[in-house]
């Protein structure tokens, strides 16, 4: 996290670099140029002098080799011109050679032959190849008789402004490195408590409320939101600590005054006559006890199973191993039809308490309660699914989709809606056996590794009359590392 930070602090570095460095640099290169255009400005203008008073005079061989030698120490192509352009005095071969090569150099005699000193031709970028060209008239207003031009190659003096930036910017990076230096540990120092925060409420997230961040690095004011964290998580877990010890005391203290009272109810069936009243109000009584046992277990489990929050990676094909076998004896017994068609090799995440006693819970449901003549176990990998339970955006290895389908009797919409809270149950299975925990527990269970517990329409019923119930898991997909030793997975 603290590449955040310095993602702010380099460009704004950068910045002040750059509102710094640009301007001098600039200000180098036009002081380059001007220099080199002044230094040639009065070369053109001595020999511009010294052709008017040759070309009076007729003596032009002293200022030929003026110019010949010039252009010999200094690599400059200079030469003096008449007024249609040809050359008078000087290295001719090397001035036409120059002069094919620039495209300003007509306009530049032109207006010397007219009687003005022209500006500076070409841009002083350095990156730019063009010469520098000038021209200096011969003579005064209508009386010019030629003019003096030289065409000045300017890529060593560009090569001394592009040292001349490297060095600026070299002075320029030094203070930026020092600041990266500086808040490179600076930031590890001050996000290091932020990056264990997030991590441990990610943790939280997943069920781990043992996990505390160190209070004891980065500023104070993270050191305190850092106790504050800590105090919260120590006041959340105890809270939930007390709760699920309260529902486990609970039932475990109602479980023996319920064994007994049920022993004492049952100890009065020899005295009841078998035609009276009695008998009835004995069933029922029996019937109560019954119920309220089987709804202690409930709690006693759904208290155990909530304080396993771990969950970890499995493969479906073991899960089903151990399992299909006795959903089709039950399946079977019942005279429904168990169809599975699951493809190998899936690896998942499984709930804590295991995803063969959360399949289990759905199958005994789609047995128990659909009234179904076909039930059915499918799953299939989602690429990329998103995880709709926990809002935690696409997985990136998608999700398992494992569904448990029926064509009995099913829930309506409304129904679908309440049928993961709580102690409901449909009106329907007020006389079957159940507590209305299953779903709600799977529901929290599946939660917890990341996944989600949706209801939806079943399978179509025989008769036509609509659909049958269907519950449907969503598990992130685990990875498989591949071996070449281990055993490929058998197909259920």
């Amino acid at each position: 996290m603290h590449r955040r930070l310095l993602v702010v602090l380099v460009p704004l570095a950068v910045l002040l670099v750059a509102a710094l460095g640009v301007p001098l640099s600039v200000t180098v290169a036009e002081r380059e140029m001007q220099e080199t255009y002044v230094d040639r400005l009065g070369d053109v203008g001595r020999f511009a002098s010294l052709a008017e008073t040759a070309l009076a005079t007729g003596r032009t061989e002293a200022l030929n080799q003026a110019l010949v030698r010039y252009h010999e120490l200094y690599g400059i192509p200079v030469a003096l011109i008449d007024t249609s352009g040809t050359v008078l005095l000087g290295p001719g071969r090397a001035y036409q050679e120059a002069a094919r090569a620039e495209p300003e150099l007509p306009r530049i005699v032109t207006a010397a032959l007219a009687g003005s000193r022209s500006e500076p031709s070409g841009e002083w970028a350095p990156w730019d190849d063009s010469a520098l060209v000038v021209a200096e008239p011969v003579g005064r207003d209508s009386e010019v008789v030629g003019a003096v031009v030289t065409i000045s190659d300017l890529s060593r003096t560009r090569d001394r402004i592009l040292v001349r930036w490297a060095q600026l910017a070299g002075l320029g990076l030094l203070p930026l490195i020092a600041l990266v230096a500086v808040a490179w540990p600076v930031s590890a120092w001050v996000l290091r408590p932020v990056r264990e925060l997030d991590a441990a409420s990610s943790r939280i997230s997943r069920g781990d409320l043992t996990i505390r961040a160190d209070a004891e690095a980065g500023p104070v004011e993270l050191r305190r939101l850092t106790e504050s964290f800590n105090t919260m998580m120590d006041a959340v877990e105890n809270a939930v600590q007390r709760q699920r010890a309260f529902v486990s005391d609970a039932s475990h203290q109602l479980r023996n005054p319920l064994t007994s009272l049920r022993l004492a109810v049952e100890s009065l069936e020899p005295h009841l006559r078998p035609a009276g009243a009695g008998r009835q109000v004995y069933d029922v009584a029996v019937d109560e006890l019954k119920a309220m046992q089987r709804m202690l277990n409930s709690l006693q489990a759904s208290a155990r199973m909530e304080s396993m929050r771990t969950a970890s990676p499995v493969d479906l094909d073991a899960v089903l191993a151990t399992r299909v076998d006795r959903w089709r004896a039950l399946t079977a017994a019942a005279g429904q039809t168990l169809a599975v068609d699951v493809p190998p090799g899936l690896r998942l995440l499984e709930p804590p308490g295991g995803l063969g006693s959360v399949l289990d819970e759905l199958v005994s449901n789609a047995l128990r309660l659909s009234d179904a003549q076909l039930v059915e176990v499918n799953a299939r990998v989602v690429p990329g699914a998103a995880d709709a339970g926990r809002g935690n955006g696409p997985t990136a290895g998608g999700m398992v989709t494992i569904a448990v389908r029926d064509d009995g009797q099913g829930l309506d919409v409304s129904e679908r809606a309440q049928a993961l809270g709580r102690f409901w149950r449909s009106p329907r299975h007020q006389n079957v056996p159940g507590t209305g925990l299953g779903l709600a527990i799977c529901a929290d269970l599946v939660g917890a590794a990341g996944g989600a517990l949706r209801l939806e329409e079943g399978l179509p019923r025989p008769d036509g009359s609509g659909h049958g119930f269907a519950a449907v898991i969503t598990l992130p997909v685990v990875p498989r590392v591949a071996s070449p030793a281990a055993p490929a997975p058998t197909p259920v």
